[in-house]
């Protein structure tokens, strides 16, 4: 299995977020699973992948060269795949993937994943997307979302796009229990 975890570089967050970062790695570790994730090295970017490492896990990095040149990249990620751009990296992570999971994180993160809420919207990204809701991180997200719904701007089938867990050792239970979506998402993409 190839996994995408998106996720944040920030240093200052509180410790309870870099815990659940070690624990989902152990477990995509211990299970075989390939990480695909940002390619930095700090934050819980850097926690993903020093423990991928740490248990001998595979993991490849997908950075824009700019990052390269102020030296975020992961200098122990020996599959670091460069980019041109950021658009091109955002589709790069979702190239052969048979899920993404999102972890806490800042704008980048949440632009990541609310690119691939869209996309599956519209059918053209078809895998299991998971957010990883450490410490109800993204409570005002979903609540949101419920808006968007109640509102009329998106269905409810559409509430159905992502799967929810608190805890990282429900990642993987939660992929494979994922509803299936196909390309005729399409079909009911807009709100009629």
């Amino acid at each position: 299995m190839r996994i995408c975890v998106y996720c944040a570089s920030s240093a200052k967050v509180d410790r309870i977020f870099f815990d659940a970062a070690e624990r989902l790695a152990d477990e995509f570790a211990k299970n075989d699973v390939e990480v695909v994730y940002g390619g930095g090295a700090v934050g819980l970017m850097g926690t993903i992948a020093d423990t991928m490492l740490k248990h001998g896990g595979k993991i490849t990095g997908i950075l824009p060269k700019f990052m390269v040149e102020v030296e975020w990249e992961h200098k122990g990620v020996d599959n670091m795949i460069m980019t041109d751009t950021m658009h091109e990296r955002k589709a790069k992570f979702m190239e052969g993937v048979d899920a993404l999971v999102a972890l806490p994180g800042g704008s980048g993160t949440l632009e990541e994943l609310l690119e691939a809420i869209t996309l599956k919207r519209l059918g053209q990204f078809t895998k299991p997307i998971i957010i990883l809701n450490t410490k109800g991180y993204y409570e005002p997200l979903l609540k949101m979302f419920e808006r968007a719904v109640q509102e009329k701007f998106m269905n409810d089938m559409h509430l159905n796009i992502w799967n929810v867990v608190n805890e990282p050792e429900e990642v993987l239970s939660a992929i494979r229990n994922s509803k299936p979506w196909d390309k005729g998402a399409i079909n009911f993409a807009a709100v009629k």
